[in-house]
């Protein structure tokens, strides 16, 4: 038996196969609450400018890098050399230095004789507040792990729980013996009443 020649060359050739279909994707809903209340680091902007202030790059800032820091990024805010910025040129500053014009420090913790205006030696006093908050050690020196706070969130299988995640008079209560930030709940919510 005679095949023709374009037959023998097609079975010749390799076949190409095609790939198996794709297996569905399924799609779970969120994990069913437990008794644990999920904790998450965060950095405040503040302690993340302090830790960005390591001079050296030994991990560690101390208050002579600080001060350093903090002397010139507010020359870079203070232009025209006048010795003090309003709170616009404050709020540039913060957009630059800390992330966002909302990061705290505010200008008003900062401002302390009320003038609208910030000096520079308001803001290195302001920063030399919160080292020696975030130099937990008391080693005079601020780490990138003592920057770090563990903030924990209430949650259930809907997400973080605020008195805003219910419809008023909506949220079941707590199963009894579950932990609630801040001790029992109360029986009406402050945002409730």
């Amino acid at each position: 038996m005679m095949l023709p020649l374009p037959l023998l060359l097609a079975m010749a050739m390799p076949q190409q196969q095609t790939p198996p279909p794709e297996p569905d994707v399924v799609v779970t809903g969120p994990a069913k609450a437990n008794q644990l209340t999920p904790a998450t680091l965060v950095v405040e902007p503040a302690a993340m400018f302090i830790v960005a202030c390591d001079g050296d790059g030994d991990g560690r800032t101390t208050r002579a890098e600080l001060t350093a820091c903090i002397a010139r990024t507010y020359a870079a805010a203070d232009r025209a050399n006048a010795g003090s910025i309003g709170y616009i040129a404050y709020a540039d500053w913060q957009v630059r230095w800390l992330g966002s014009q909302g990061a705290l420090p505010s200008p008003f913790e900062v401002d302390r004789d009320g003038d609208n205006r910030i000096t520079a030696d308001e803001l290195q006093r302001q920063f030399s507040k919160l080292f020696s908050r975030y130099d937990r050690d008391g080693d005079s020196a601020v780490t990138r792990n003592e920057a770090l706070t563990i903030r924990a969130v209430a949650a259930d299988d809907k997400g973080p729980v605020t008195p805003q995640s219910y419809p008023k008079g909506k949220r079941p209560p707590p199963p009894k013996g579950e932990r609630v930030p801040g001790g029992q709940p109360p029986e009406r919510s402050p945002i409730q009443q």
